[in-house]
């Protein structure tokens, strides 16, 4: 406990915390999404399925799970921050320094905290209209600036992304004391600044293209592209949430459709690996933070599968939802992280 605090509080001091999350779309229509989650120091992140009729007791609303739901929960709040319900709903928090500004709160008897609002939305609904009509039609909750003590001295800013089954997605952001919900076409989303800005930022590389440039006459002179990749020359390719969201846009939308979504998640892991942050190449020097990529997930809508993978372990597992009593009465959980990082097979080969 006393450990896990100390995480918290220093990973919310410095603003080493990068995720990247993108759609694709296979050629039967169906849709997977996925995301890596990034931070400046080990977190302990737990795995759950939460069954209907979970009754949740927030620090404002409370709450009774209408849906069940799989994901990931961090330290020892057993609250999802990230997955996907029983309706193909995903929804999951992203961190947003420097931009997240949460409402006055004067009624504390429909707030949530921002660690509690993907936990809510994943319980509350089946689609993406759903969630818009509750967050802007009926204003049923507001994020308010609530202080979880095992994420820090000050309310952890985050912004927030949700997809359905049919792929829709929206970003969720608040800004100025109030939820401004976007509409996510991209089904792209990283960290700060907010999303339109993104949006514009991706005007500055619409010379980019998965076609390489055929060559060129300059005079008496021909220069032909040295190999494969001339039409990304470009590229951004740092850490920084402006680059991880032009590359995520670009390769998701460039990507071949996959069959269906079962090799879509396949084709998502090997995209999302190219946001993979190797331990050491993005830190601060003070107070000292090692941002690194320590859990990659896929959601799969269609078969209600949640896979994941981690630093420690690269081997790819699921938990399948349909394979839960879903009425049960109690939450079932385990641990993400601490994997064997490798399989011996030396007795396989003949």
């Amino acid at each position: 406990m006393i450990q896990a605090c100390f995480f918290a509080v220093l990973l919310f001091a410095s603003p080493v915390f990068a995720c990247t999350g993108i759609r694709l779309t296979a050629a039967d229509g169906s849709t997977v999404n996925g995301r890596t989650l990034e931070f400046g120091v080990p977190v302990e992140v737990f795995s759950a399925v939460v069954p209907r009729k979970t009754l949740f007791k927030s620090s404002g609303l409370t709450y009774t799970s209408k849906y069940a739901a799989v994901g990931s929960y961090c330290f020892e709040d057993v609250i999802l921050m990230d997955g996907m319900n029983e309706k193909g709903l995903v929804a999951a928090s992203f961190y947003f320094p420097g931009f997240a500004e949460y409402a006055d709160v004067k009624d504390s008897s429909r707030s949530l905290s921002p660690v509690e609002f993907p936990n809510w939305i994943l319980t509350q609904f089946a689609t993406v209209e759903e969630v818009k009509a509750a967050l802007v039609s009926d204003a049923s909750v507001v994020i308010a600036p609530i202080v979880s003590p095992r994420w820090g001295p000050t309310p952890p800013p985050f912004h927030y992304v949700v997809y359905d089954a049919t792929g829709k997605s929206i970003v969720i952001e608040p800004v100025e004391g109030t939820l401004v919900v976007h509409d996510n076409e991209l089904g792209v989303l990283t960290n700060s600044p907010s999303f339109d800005w993104h949006m514009t930022n991706l005007r500055n590389f619409i010379n980019l293209s998965p076609y390489n440039v055929p060559p060129v006459n300059w005079g008496s002179v021909s220069l032909a592209p040295f190999g494969q990749g001339s039409g990304m020359v470009g590229l951004p390719g740092d850490f920084t949430p402006p680059s991880r969201f032009v590359r995520a846009a670009i390769f998701s939308m460039t990507a071949l459709p996959a069959k269906n979504s079962d090799a879509a998640v396949g084709q998502a892991f090997h995209i999302l690996n190219q946001f993979d942050i190797p331990m050491g190449a993005a830190r601060q020097k003070n107070p000292s933070g090692v941002d690194y990529t320590q859990v990659t997930c896929v959601k799969d809508p269609q078969t209600l599968k949640y896979y994941y993978k981690t630093y420690d372990d690269p081997t790819v597992k699921y938990i399948d939802l349909r394979a839960f009593d879903l009425n049960a009465k109690t939450i079932k959980k385990s641990g993400v992280l601490n994997q064997s990082p490798a399989v011996d097979i030396s007795s396989f080969l003949k």
